[in-house]
This record gives C-alpha cells, structure tokens and sequence, in this order.
C-alpha cells in the first residue's frame, strides 16, 4: 500500500482521491460509517464549499492564524480550482452574498456525494476503523493501528481527522494524539467560530430572537480598539449570542477574558440618529393615545420592545404623546449602542471548528510533509490553522488535501 489516508472528512477525501488519481493504492480509514459528516451539515445543510476570493492575498488574510503558511497550498489549488473540480464532478455552484459559494441545490449532500464518487471512482478502498497508533520504525511511519487490533501498513501515512469541534461527527481530537506519537507538537486548542456567552441576563427574555440588518462593533477593552465589525444577522440564546456575525466575531477575539470584549449593536445602522429620531417622532405622533410599548411595535420585533425599554430606563407605559424630546434622544442611543459583555466562548464542541493543531513549524509547507517523521503527512483542520467563516476553512480543507495527495511519492 502506498498511503493510507486517516479521517473520511473534506481534507481526508480530497487527498485520498487525488494520490490514488496519480496511480497510488490508497486506503482511507474512516471511524464513521458514513464520509463527510461534518461537511453535511456546514452551512445549516446548505455546505458553504468556498469563497469566490478574487486575490491570493485576499484569500490569505482570512486566515488570522499562519495564514502565510498556505501560500503553497493556495496557489496550487485555488478557490476557483475547487468550484472547477465540484462543477467538473457534476455539482453546479452559486456565488452569493460576500462571494460566499454553494451548490445550486442549497444541498450540502450533493457535496458530500461529489467527494464520495471522487475516491470511488479512483478506486480508493476504504476501511472503517478508529486509528489509536502509528507504527513508526527507525524515524519513518510505516502503518497504524485501530482500537480493534488491526494493522494496516502502508509507505506514507496522511492525519487529516479534523479538530476537536462536532465530536458528534468523529472529531474528537485523535488526530493530535498521533501526531504527538510521531514527536509533533500540539499548540492550544481553542473553540473558533463559537457562539459566546455574554453577562446580560435580558438576552434569555430575547432567546431565539433572530436579528437581520444589524451592525455590530466588537471593542477590546483593554486597549479601546475596534476587532471587528460587521453588517448582518445575529441571534440571542439562553447563553447570550450566536449567529453568523457572531461566530465571525469569536474568530477575532483572541486570549479571551471575562469582560475583555464588548458587544455594540446597532439596531437601525440604516438611519443616522437624526434619522431615526425623525422616524420616532412619527411613530409616536400616529400612536399618540397609545402606550410606549405599542407604539415600539412599530419599529421592533415584540421580544425586544421589553429590553429596549429596561435599557433606556423609560416607563413603558407612559402614552406617546408624553415623551419628551430627552426621552426620545434617550430612545434613540439605545437602539444605535446596544452593549453586550462577553464572559466567555462556548465549550469546543459547540465550536464549528478548532484553533490551533499540529504546530506549522514542523511541516513543509510545499508538501505537507512532517518534518519530523519520514512518510508522514497533514492535511486540514488537525494543523494549526483556522480562518473566518464564508467558506475559507473548507478551502484551507482542500487546498491541502490536494496538495498532500500531490506530493506523496
């Protein structure tokens, strides 16, 4: 056997595939007795496959850590050349909002099925098993071992079992395990693109409350600057917050501490304060016999109204006709500066992936091959690298997975 392939996800196929496209045997040990099963349900089932990034560079700085590092994985298999290989395994892609790519079916099984006919077809055999231990003799891998006693040898070895995020999908880490096994070094693991846990005990009355058009600005407190900022959806939990904006921030907050970094939302960030003084004033001249909290029905969706209110300090049951231009102003600073203390991210297995991995140091980035033990290579999100939400981190997934499948001799 020339490879064997460990871990059945988007890294792990895209290798094995394409080695055994090259004329290589190829056996892909896969702990679940389906392929992908993370990739089935990224993007809400709708699989997010990549971004349309039109520049290299643009590609790169949505990898906040060891973005560099994939310079070589990139360049050889780029953003274009997967929604090529997809279209070309007879998947048609979309490009949506921030360049954003998915199948024309919004079926994230279509991807999984396109990855699945790509080894079948170049005749991959595939064992299901869970990996505990290489066999490495005098420095070179030679094999492994599954929990059952198997052994299974081979002249090159690829780890591409994924992270420590959705352990209900087979990530539970082992990956590391072996890695440490063959002398590499594993840096922290942290939950990345996780919702986060906030002190604010309002958001449970706005649990399951979902926010679209919003802005939101997240500060680091301890030096007063600007992380992040972003315009779209976000939603409140019993927890705190979650959503698409959401998970994007957490990937920006690094060394997490509690209260270190604030949440602003802009609740109306399409209207100046002007501007929505001016809509205020409307709405309580239509609503003049009506109560506050009616006529913020108007403008609000019915769990926010509540909170809107405890926060400006108002009396919402005072009639519209009594506000004052104070409370209006009072009114409006709230709905543009909504503040949210974040105490914490998510456990990690909440997370959609994991920062940090298989230290970057410690392999050629023109091959993925350890620099440590002969015959050994890495591929995906078990490497110490994690990018933005938008479908980055299933290119970095295959980008080095071809690469991999491409420089094992």
């Amino acid at each position: 056997m020339d490879l064997i392939v460990i871990g059945g996800g988007a890294a792990g196929l895209m290798a094995a595939g394409t080695a055994a496209q090259r004329g290589l045997k190829v056996t892909l040990i896969e702990r679940n007795d389906k392929l992908a099963r993370k990739v089935a349900i990224t993007g809400k089932g709708r699989c997010n496959v990549t971004n349309s990034c039109p520049l290299l560079n643009d590609l790169i700085s949505n990898v906040p850590v060891n973005g560099r590092f994939l310079y070589g994985a990139f360049s050889r298999f780029t953003t274009d050349d997967t929604i090529d290989f997809f279209e070309g395994m007879g998947v048609p892609l979309k490009i949506e909002r921030g360049n954003r790519v998915f199948p024309v079916s919004d079926k994230a099984l279509d991807i999984v099925d396109a990855l699945n006919r790509f080894i079948t077809v170049n005749g991959v055999k595939r064992k299901q098993g869970r990996v505990t231990e290489l066999i490495i003799e005098e420095g070179a891998v030679k094999g492994c071992i599954t929990d059952d006693g198997r052994k299974f040898y081979a002249e090159n070895v690829l780890i591409a079992t994924g992270g420590k995020s959705y352990p209900a999908t087979g990530s539970t880490g082992d990956g590391y395990e072996l890695a440490k096994q063959a002398g590499h070094t594993i840096t922290d693991l942290k939950p990345s693109l996780v919702p986060l846990e906030c002190h604010e005990g309002w958001c449970t009355e706005a649990m399951g409350l979902s926010l679209r058009n919003v802005e939101i600005r997240v500060e680091d407190t301890k030096n007063y600057k600007e992380v992040y900022k972003d315009f779209g959806e976000m939603l409140f939990t019993h927890f705190g917050v979650s959503g698409p904006m959401i998970l994007s921030a957490s990937s920006h907050m690094r060394n997490m501490e509690r209260s270190r970094y604030v949440i602003h939302i802009d609740f109306k960030p399409a209207l100046t304060y002007e501007q929505l003084d001016k809509r205020l004033q409307r709405d309580l001249l239509e609503c003049s016999n009506k109560n506050l909290y009616n006529t913020l029905s108007l403008m609000l969706p019915r769990k926010m109204i509540p909170v809107i209110v405890k926060l400006s300090g108002l009396n919402g049951n005072i009639k519209s006709n009594q506000v004052t231009k104070e409370m209006r102003s009072i009114l409006v600073d709230t709905l543009k500066d909504i503040r949210l203390t974040v105490t914490d991210f998510r456990p990690i297995d909440e997370a959609i992936i994991t920062s940090g991995g298989v230290s970057v140091s410690e392999i050629d980035p023109k091959t993925m091959k350890s620099k440590i033990t002969e015959g050994l290579y890495f591929a995906g999100e078990v490497i110490d690298v994690d990018a933005y939400t938008g479908g980055f981190n299933l290119q970095i997934a295959f980008s080095t997975g071809r690469l991999a499948g491409n420089s094992v001799s």
